[in-house]
This record gives structure tokens, C-alpha cells and sequence, in this order.
């Protein structure tokens, strides 16, 4: 079959003789009955459909893909196969798709066949190379609104236009594959390690390892983005996707050679040389950035061995032991790795670690939430630039270590034959398993058939981060960690609920105190009032004549006439007991009689002082001891009327008062203060003055019965005892 008037042969481009192709445009519908197909092409002659032409019959599914309807503007890129040709061989072929919809009732002439509420419609651009499709998408997305924004979809003149620019382009050699432009496809490189920290460099080695790769994701766009932006890590792969689009495509290889020469100036030239890029898609091999439903029959395919490919449906996850050796989940950021030989395989060595580790401190340092794309310091470090030559570095030591490490294996017994500058296999730091596995891959096999032995002499086999552990990498590690446990957005949370318990917890401490403080106020006011008001009612009985002590408000005082009470009637049971005793004859003495014993009292006689005169203030008073006169307010207000010891001097020695010296000295003074009888020793202490009976006499009564009489000076004032010695008194 001949190619289109568009797909005319532009020229070889010297690395995969591929002849160009000329872009072609095409709109897809979503049609309510017969789902989505192609309405019309852009770019090719009248009555031809290339579609059916290269029977690309799964096109319109993968154009519009699932779910697009949820946004209003959605991406999905795709490839296709286009057969063989009588003077080209069979390729493939990119697709980029933009997808919008439109409210029916905007319409300005709804034709009949649109019976839904929306209309959905994809324009599609399909071009022979990939790594233009960042430019692309902007240009597309720009004239697909337009279009829309008709309102009129019979009018296509904007859409024709635009396919005459990009064929113009390409004839003019704008769009030529030999332009560098790999970091111009894909998501940013910067966003692509900030989100998947160390795991970018485990989704690179796992790309090298060809396994079956699932990627999935509500997100069309930033589910095919994701794949581009991880193979532009291996350079120079961008621009040889010849072989992605069929596991039977095999051309890369069938016009592959070894480079014979070598300008280390010219970086294409060194990448060329060293074997770059890694062919991971060839024989067995399957690419497809969305792949819908209706192609799971190629992946489950006997012939398809390997493939990287994503997916919008979640029924793939239900099936993902069937179609995948390693999931990673966008929507969850999770890497799933069902293959236990592959999760071996994919362990980071120390040294690895240290240098994602590095790259990704380098990234999160200059972040900018404003700009993702491009480092906060307008510098290098950390730059898209930046992220892409450190990987080219990477694999650079890589292969050179690995070729090395088949020296080493070749002259294990040749000393002479290995590198004095280099101890060990180099190739261990980067993980003996990966390596092994590695080493029985297709493009392993491809790598090591096209090129020289000696690759270790052009590029020195040693890792990048090789070496011990340093301060900073245990730094960075630590920080990564912290990172990956999301420890500061806990502690962040954590610090919230602290402060606002600690703010309650103060306010709550506040009103505590603040009503404690309110109380302690108020009791002191209440305490105030009563003191005043005890104030007030002293000075009003000090006005009325009245002497009244000094009462504590604040303490229940017992009532004086009470205990006044008790005392008189407690002496008055003793001057009665005192008189029958006298009457019964112990209270006479003869007419010289004196006080006898310890100082002990007559009965019956006056007082005198000791200066001879007698008391007349006491005679004229006369107050008995049972006198209510000891009531009044003078008189001591105690439960209990303590009354002194009386102590009884006799000639040889002193002796304790107990209650029976106090009934001897009674009856010694009953017995000899009789008038007629023979005088006696005076006391010492006190004279006893017959006829005087219980007259002028001021006595102090102690609990245990005692009395301690003392005379009474001529101006009414108790005369002093003289020192006693001290007597312990004895217990009540």
C-alpha cells in the first residue's frame, strides 16, 4: 500500500534511518450509540482514512480515554503501529490527543444525531517522534479551546490550518529529530524526584531489568507524562522509540553497529560510543503511555515479554498479578512489586542510597511552590539540567564498572592485566544482585554484543558516591527519613493539639484562680464587717457604763455569771463544811492561840495584817467566801477556779502538800487557836487572828481543794507571800 501524500519520505536521519513522517491531525467523537470513532482527517488525501488504512481500529479508545469526561480538559498519549510499506519498513507512531467537552444547549446549530447533554470531542496529532509533544501540547490545547469555543464543530478551518503549520515545520526541518530536546517531554524532572524521593532511581533500574511495568492513575495525563519523563532518564532513548509500539518490532537492532570512533568533545558522540541508550524496547518489548482495555489481549500475548505500560481503569487492579511484575499506584504513590526475584533485585546498595539521596536534598533545597520547574536560586544545582546529567553519569559508571567486572572475571589470574587505581569490583556498589539480573536482559545483550571491552579506559568504573560513610550522608539520611515518615507533618499536627490543650488548659487555670482569688476576697470582706461591727458594738457599751472585755468575734466565749455561779457555789460548800466543823468544837483555842503548822488559819478570828493593824476595809465589807461577789466581772472567767497549794512548814522539815496536809493543817488550826490555850510557834508565813471568820479574805482555790490565804494590806491590796520553795504540785 502507498503512503499518503503526507507521509512522503523527508530524509534519513543517520542514527535509525527511519524516514520522517509528516504530521496528520484527526478529530474523534464520542458518539452516544456507537461510542467513540473517527470523524475526519487533517493531512492526508480525499476518501483516504488512515485509520482503516493502518488498521488503527483502537485509536478512537485511545484518543478518548476513560474518564475523561470528569475534567474539562484532558491529555492522553499513545502509540501505533504502522505497517510496512513497499519502500519503508513497519515503525511506530505517537499520538497526543486533547480532549474537551461542550453543554449541547450552547450549540449554535445542534445537529440531530446529538441527543445527550454534552458533547465530547478529542483533536489528535500524530507524529513520528515523541520528544516534541512538550511544545506540542501547548500549541494543541491553545487551538482545541478555540474550536470550541465556535460553538460550531462543522466549521474546521482552524483545525486544517493547523496541520498545514506542523507539515510546514517539519519540511523545513524545525521539527528534526537531531535537536537535543528530550527535557522538553514529560512532567518536570524536579517533580518527578520530590514526589518519589529514592524510589526514582528503583523505577530506573527497574526499567533496565524489563519486567512488566503497570502504571495507574485517575489522571490520564499525569499518568503518560510519568512514563515519558522516567525513560528520558537513559539518554538519547527519546529519539529511538522506533521499536515501542509492536513486541514484533526489531529494527533498532537489524541496523545497529559498533562505533569505531570516538570524539570525546562531542557528547553524542561519547553516549554513542559507550553504548547509550539502553534499548529497552525491541524484540518482545511493548510501550503504550495509555493503553485501554481492548489492548489487554497484546499484553497477555505469548510473544510479549516486557512492557511499560498505564492504565485509568481500575479492573487492571484487581487483575495486576495477571499483567504486572511491579505496580505503582499514582493516585496512592505506591510501588507494589509482586515478583519476589525483582524485589531482590531492586534493593538499593549503600552507595546508591547515598546518591539519590543527594539529589534529592539538592531538589528539596531550592524547591519553589510557585515554580516547580525551575530551582528558587535561579541556579544550577538542582535544575532540570542538573537532575538529567547526574543520572548520565550514573549509568555512565555503570556500564563501566559493569565492564570491568567481566574483565575481572576474564583475568581472574593476570594481576597485570587489572587497574592499579581501582580495588575490587566497582560493580558491587551497585548491587551484585541487580547486576546479575540485569546481565540476562535483552538490552544487556544488545549493550554488550555493539560494544568495546574497554569501556573502563574511557569512563572510570567507580560509583559515584563509592566510599565510606560520611557525616553528611548520615545527615541527609536521617533527614530523608524523616521525610518518608512524615515525622515533621506529625509533629506539626502534634504541636497544634498541644498549644490549643495548653491554651485551655490556662484559661481553664485562670477562671480557677480567678474564682479562688474571688472567694479568698470575699471571706476577707466578710470578716472585715464582722470585726467592725464587734467595734461598733464595744464602743456603744463603753458608752453605756458598761466595762465589758474584749471578745473575739470570731471564737464562742462561755458565759461569765455561769462560771462566777459555779465558783461561789463550790466556796460555798466549804465555809459550810468549815462551820461544823467549828461548831463541833474544832475551831476554839486558848486565849493565846496562834496559828499552828505550815501557816494554817484560824476559824473565827479577824485578820491582821503583819503590821499589827486589822483590815478594816475587810471588816467593813464583811464579804463571806461564799459571797456572790465572787461572780462579778473581776472575778477570773475559768471553767475551773485553780486554787494554790498551801504548804505546811512544820519544825524539822518541809513536807509535799497533799489533800491530807491540808485536812492536818485544818484541824492543827481548829485545835490551837482556842483563846484559852497555850500559845504556840507563830507561822513563819502568816498570824492567824482568832474571831475573825472568813472576813477580808482573799483566796485563790485550786482543783485539788487547796486554799492559799494571804493578808490583806491596810489599802485594801493583797499583801505578797513571801518565796516558797517550789513544790510540784500534784496531779488533779
Amino acid at each position: 500500500m502507498a503512503l499518503p501524500a503526507s507521509g512522503a519520505t523527508a530524509g534519513e536521519n543517520g542514527e535509525g534511518s527511519k524516514p520522517g513522517f509528516i504530521p496528520l491531525v484527526t478529530v474523534v467523537d464520542f458518539h452516544h450509540h456507537r461510542g467513540p470513532e473517527v470523524e475526519r482527517w487533517f493531512g492526508v488525501e480525499e476518501g483516504q482514512d488512515p485509520a482503516a488504512d493502518y488498521d488503527w481500529a483502537l485509536l478512537p479508545f485511545m484518543a478518548l480515554s476513560d474518564g475523561a469526561h470528569a475534567s474539562t480538559e484532558d491529555f492522553s498519549y499513545f502509540t501505533l503501529l504502522r505497517p510496512a510499506t513497499d519502500d519503508s519498513p513497519a515503525t511506530s507512531l505517537f499520538g497526543i490527543s486533547c480532549t474537551r467537552q461542550l453543554d449541547a444547549s450552547q450549540l449554535l446549530v445542534r445537529p440531530s444525531d446529538v441527543t445527550r447533554s454534552t458533547v465530547q470531542k478529542a483533536v489528535v496529532v500524530i507524529a513520528d517522534s515523541p520528544q516534541f509533544f512538550g511544545m506540542l501540547r501547548e500549541r494543541l490545547s491553545v487551538v482545541t479551546n478555540a474550536w470550541f469555543a465556535q460553538r460550531e464543530f462543522s466549521d474546521t478551518e482552524i483545525l486544517r490550518r493547523f496541520q498545514e503549520s506542523l507539515a510546514d515545520e517539519k519540511a523545513r526541518g524545525q521539527l528534526n529529530e537531531e535537536v537535543d530536546r528530550d527535557q522538553y517531554l514529560g512532567m518536570s524532572l524536579r517533580e518527578l524526584v520530590r514526589e518519589f524521593r529514592w524510589q526514582t532511581l528503583v523505577l530506573l533500574k527497574c526499567c533496565l531489568l524489563q519486567p512488566k511495568m503497570l502504571f495507574f492513575g485517575s489522571r490520564c495525563e499525569r499518568l503518560c507524562m510519568m512514563q515519558f519523563s522516567l525513560i528520558s532518564l537513559i539518554p538519547g532513548l527519546l529519539r529511538n522509540l522506533q521499536d515501542c509500539a509492536g513486541p514484533d518490532l526489531n529494527n533498532y537492532e537489524k541496523n545497529l553497529s559498533q562505533p569505531t570512533s570516538l570524539r570525546t568533545s562531542d557528547r553524542n558522540s561519547l553516549l554513542s560510543y559507550m553504548g547509550l541508550p539502553l534499548q529497552i524496547f525491541g524484540k518482545g518489548s511493548l510501550f503504550g503511555p495509555y493503553t485501554p482495555l481492548q489492548q489487554l489481549d497484546i499484553l497477555a500475548d505469548f510473544g510479549t515479554k516486557s512492557y511499560i505500560v498505564g492504565s485509568t481503569n481500575s479492573l487492571l487492579l484487581q487483575q495486576r498479578d495477571r499483567y504486572s511484575d511491579i505496580l505503582i499506584n499514582l493516585d496512592e504513590n505506591m510501588i507494589n512489586i509482586t515478583s519476589t526475584s525483582l524485589r531482590t533485585a531492586l534493593v538499593l546498595s549503600h552507595s546508591d542510597r547515598r546518591w539519590i539521596d543527594f539529589i534529592t536534598q539538592e531538589v528539596n533545597d531550592t524547591w519553589d511552590e510557585s515554580n516547580p520547574g525551575r530551582p528558587k536560586t535561579m541556579g544550577y544545582r538542582g535544575s532540570e539540567e542538573f537532575i538529567r546529567l547526574q543520572f548520565e553519569e550514573y549509568l555512565l559508571s555503570l556500564i563501566s564498572s559493569v565492564k570491568y567486572h567481566n574483565h575481572l572475571t576474564k583475568n581472574a589470574h593476570n594481576p597485570k592485566a587489572l587497574l592499579p587505581y581501582i580495588e575490587g569490583d566497582p560493580s558491587l556498589d551497585f548491587s551484585s544482585e541487580w547486576v546479575e539480573y540485569w546481565m540476562r536482559t535483552e538490552n544487556y545483550r544488545l549493550w554488550d554484543s555493539h560494544t568495546d571491552g574497554h569501556l573502563f579506559d574511557i569512563v572510570e568504573p567507580r560509583h559515584p558516591c563509592a566510599g565510606g560513610l560520611t557525616m553528611e550522608d548520615v545527615q541527609r539520611r536521617i533527614q530523608q527519613q524523616v521525610q518518608d515518615l512524615h515525622l515533621d507533618e506529625r509533629f506539626a499536627v502534634g504541636r497544634e493539639v498541644l498549644g490549643r490543650n495548653l491554651a485551655a488548659g490556662r484559661d481553664k487555670a485562670s477562671l480557677i484562680f480567678n474564682k479562688l482569688y474571688a472567694d479568698m476576697e470575699a471571706l476577707r470582706e466578710a470578716q472585715r464587717k464582722r470585726a467592725e461591727e464587734a467595734q461598733l458594738a464595744q464602743s456603744a457599751a463603753e458608752k453605756n457604763g458598761s466595762a465589758t472585755p474584749s471578745v473575739d468575734g470570731s471564737k464562742p466565749q462561755p458565759a461569765a455569771s455561769s462560771v462566777g455561779a459555779r465558783a461561789g457555789a463550790y466556796i460555798g460548800s466549804w465555809t459550810s463544811w468549815a462551820d461544823q466543823k467549828r461548831k463541833q468544837g474544832w475551831g476554839r483555842s486558848s486565849a493565846s492561840s496562834t496559828a499552828t503548822g505550815g501557816g494554817g488559819w484560824g476559824f473565827g478570828g479577824n485578820r491582821k495584817s503583819r503590821s499589827g493593824n486589822t483590815d478594816s476595809s475587810s471588816e467593813k465589807n464583811g464579804t463571806p467566801l461564799s459571797s456572790p461577789a465572787l461572780s462579778s466581772p473581776g472575778f477570773p472567767t475559768t471553767e475551773k477556779i485553780q486554787m494554790s497549794s498551801v504548804h505546811r512548814a512544820s519544825e524539822g522539815a518541809d513536807r509535799p502538800v497533799t489533800q491530807d496536809s491540808f485536812d492536818e493543817s485544818v484541824l492543827d488550826a481548829a485545835g490551837s487557836t482556842d483563846e484559852s490555850g497555850p500559845s504556840s510557834p507563830e507561822s513563819p508565813r502568816k498570824k492567824t487572828f482568832p474571831g475573825e471568820h472568813s472576813k477580808n479574805i482573799e483566796a485563790r482555790l485550786d482543783e485539788d481543794g487547796h486554799d492559799d490565804v494571804v493578808g490583806v494590806a491596810p489599802n485594801g491590796k493583797a499583801e505578797s507571800k513571801p518565796e516558797e520553795p517550789k513544790v510540784a504540785e500534784p496531779a488533779t
